[in-house]
């Protein structure tokens, strides 16, 4: 618990500007925006230097944090229930994905997680930007499988990642 306290207290938000400064968020901004051209589903990417302290003392998980980040970004509220989150905890250096039930009926668990390891090996390589862009084309993929484009789709949510 401690050594948990200690890498969130010690990751600052000079780490979230080295690991994803404005260009990499830029790219991440446009390759969202480019995947969302070919599918219906709605991809968001949101990354978060540290868990506030009440959440430590919580112990919240990485995963019971990107649920709320999701509910908090309305990822629920798309029409065809497809929307994907990415959430990245820096100080843990940890991925987690979360997918609508639009996605979750048709994709196993260990899909997600495969993406996640990918993202996890750019990640330990200091490939932030490029690492989150394969990921964004992986999930892409996916979606384009699941719900590809049609005619008179509209973005329902924003593509530029949510940095907390």
């Amino acid at each position: 618990m401690i050594r948990r306290w200690l890498r969130h207290l010690g990751t600052t938000h000079f780490t979230l500007r080295r690991c994803f400064p404005p260009g990499v968020l830029a790219g991440i901004d446009a390759a969202i925006t480019a995947s969302e051209q070919q599918h219906q589903a709605e991809i968001r990417f949101a990354v978060e230097t540290a868990l506030p302290v009440g959440h430590l003392w919580r112990g919240v998980s990485c995963r019971e944090r990107a649920q709320e980040i999701w509910s908090r970004l309305g990822m629920a509220d798309t029409a065809a229930r497809n929307g994907i989150l990415v959430y990245v905890l820096l100080a843990e250096r940890d991925i987690e994905i979360i997918a609508d039930r639009g996605f979750s009926d048709r994709l196993a668990e260990p899909v997600w997680a495969a993406i996640c390891n990918e993202m996890s090996t750019a990640f330990r390589n200091a490939d932030y930007g490029p690492g989150t862009v394969r990921a964004i084309g992986r999930l892409s993929a996916l979606a384009v499988a699941n719900f590809p484009a049609r005619s008179g789709d509209r973005n329902e949510l924003p593509n530029a990642p949510f940095v907390l």
